[in-house]
């Protein structure tokens, strides 16, 4: 099995980590789950993140091949075309994400978003394989979390976007649109039949109580054996159960609402409208 050199950018405004995963034998490379910089209050974006991400690939001389999406993230903007004119590559994302531009374009009232995923070059099926260099990567269909969670596995590794936390933090929540906490169970299960040294990368991370620095690597092994909310002694039932309870404590990302519209853009900003300003939509009383 491959080993890629895994560089991660952990934005502390959104608690995201942005990977870079490169091919050391021909230096091709991908990026996984980049991030724009958005102030809420101002509605100012920057792409400051996404330029340490651009310095870093520049300096190791890397080709990106693959801009990747692990879902529509509703906690943060994706930099995907920002960094696709700086440094090419694919856009691709899970082809469910079909599913999600249908229901937010409803909700959201886009009537200009087309809902059959070509805003992105590349839909990936489950099963489906890429190139990063020298180095196989394979596609798993992991939805539960949204119905377009992809996670991606490169060599000896797995990034397995919002479907899980480190093991002392637990599992995405299921009450998104579409999210169904049964499906989760099964995703997670794939994730679990990979080889136990795998080491699996996380999109976020919070800080679990009693932990004092942030964390993102862990293994399939670790994960198996430790996940607070699901290892190997948890059914399916009592996941659901503790799942689908726990998510109705849970507030709203409070960055979902820009966010959404812009992500199932594949990370394009709305067109300016004739005052050459460019509008973000706030639904009153609809989510």
């Amino acid at each position: 099995m491959s080993n890629p050199e895994v560089k991660a950018f952990f934005d502390e405004a959104t608690f995201t980590i942005c990977y870079v995963v490169s091919d050391p034998a021909t230096h091709h490379a991908v990026i996984i789950d980049s991030v724009l910089d958005y102030d809420a209050a101002s509605g100012r974006t920057s792409t400051s993140s996404a330029d340490q991400v651009i310095a870093y690939a520049k300096e190791n001389d890397l080709t990106i091949d693959w801009i990747l999406e692990t879902h529509v993230h509703a906690d943060h903007i994706s930099a995907a075309p920002y960094l696709k004119e700086k440094l090419g590559g694919q856009v691709a994302i899970g082809s469910d994400v079909t599913a999600v531009q249908s229901t937010f374009k409803g909700v959201f009232n886009l009537n200009d978003l087309v809902t059959d995923g070509s805003q992105f070059d590349r839909l990936f099926d489950d099963g489906d394989t890429f190139e990063v260099g020298s180095i196989v990567g394979r596609v798993i269909a992991t939805p539960g979390h949204t119905p377009a969670c992809v996670t991606y596995v490169i060599g000896d590794s797995a990034y397995v976007g919002d479907t899980l936390f480190m093991p002392d933090f637990g599992t995405a929540r299921t009450d998104f649109p579409g999210g169904d906490a049964a499906l989760l169970f099964d995703s997670i299960q794939k994730i679990f039949a990979l080889p136990d040294d795998t080491r699996l990368f996380m999109c976020h991370d919070y800080k679990a109580p009693g932990r004092d620095v942030y964390a993102w690597e862990t293994s399939v092994a670790e994960q198996r054996e430790s996940n607070i909310h699901i290892n190997k002694n948890v059914s399916k039932p009592e996941f659901v159960e503790m799942r689908e309870g726990r998510d109705s404590q849970l507030g709203m990302p409070k960055l979902l609402l820009p966010a959404i519209q812009v992500n199932v853009r594949a990370g394009h900003l709305p067109e300016p409208e004739e005052n050459e300003i460019r509008y973000l939509k706030i639904p009153v009383n609809a989510v």
